[in-house]
């Protein structure tokens, strides 16, 4: 199981967007455009934690062997990772109030670390301690997102 916890992730993120990103200050709407995006991101994650917390299960990404329930409820029900979902787009609100293309590249990087590493390790924990209920919630709800259209991506 990765030992750094993801919020480490998206700071050392957030670090890089200062260094990738142009200098000056950001216009009206890339301000309104990022405030929107941060603020849909919180409401996930206050969702996800909703959900936990109806739940009685633990919230903690390093130890998800103590699970007590797999979560469906909430924005559970159109993503299994609501959180990596929020702190993907605070890094994505976070690039776009900054502006400039290279702020986008620590995004993708936290995107892909986190599903190379951080969620298969959750994954195969919960698979083995909730079996056919994980294993029927993860063919139903994607990895990273449903599609409003009716896709689903991951």
């Amino acid at each position: 199981m990765p030992k750094v916890p993801p919020p480490v992730y998206v700071a050392v993120g957030l670090a890089a967007q200062h260094l990738l990103a142009p200098r000056g200050r950001p216009n009206v709407t890339r301000s309104v455009a990022a405030g929107l995006v941060a603020a849909g991101s919180v409401y996930v994650a206050g969702g996800a934690v909703r959900a936990f917390r109806h739940q009685d299960t633990t919230v903690d990404p390093l130890r998800p062997e103590r699970a007590s329930a797999v979560v469906t409820e909430g924005p559970f029900r159109h993503t299994r990772n609501p959180m990596y979902v929020a702190m993907a787009g605070l890094l994505t609100a976070h690039a776009v109030l900054r502006g400039g293309w290279l702020s986008f590249v620590p995004v993708a990087a936290f995107v892909a670390g986190i599903d190379r590493t951080q969620i298969p390790a959750e994954e195969q924990a919960l698979s083995s301690g909730f079996g056919e209920a994980y294993d029927a919630y993860r063919a139903t709800t994607p990895r990273w997102l449903r599609l409003p259209w009716g896709g689903r991506r991951g």
